[in-house]
């Protein structure tokens, strides 16, 4: 199964604008390769980018939201690290201690 590439931004606009000219996204769909499934996502998002809707997420809060979620799982990451480097640390401290004291 491959996986096809995302269609380009001209296409999508160009499929949104006949959706709200009046062509229906199954007509389309016939005509064209996306899914009428697909055509109408596609139209749901730009009313949502639009200000339109406001049901979800628009597309910028989606960038942000994505932005954020890699950010919080490189600080989750960065926190075991240091975590575990500093249980190592005083560990060899507590090591080094014993030895000096001759215990």
């Amino acid at each position: 199964m491959s996986i096809r590439p995302p269609y380009p931004p001209e296409f999508r606009s160009r499929m949104i604008d006949l959706v709200r000219s009046g062509r229906s996204p199954e007509d389309l769909a016939k005509e064209f390769e996306p899914s009428g499934q697909t055509i109408r996502n596609w139209v749901q998002q730009a009313d949502r980018d639009d200000g339109l809707r406001h049901d979800e997420l628009n597309s910028q809060e989606w960038d942000e939201l994505r932005r954020l979620r890699r950010e919080n799982k490189q600080l989750r990451e960065e926190r075991e690290i240091l975590s575990k480097a500093a249980a190592w640390f005083a560990k060899e401290a507590d090591s080094t201690t014993r030895k000096r004291s001759g215990s």
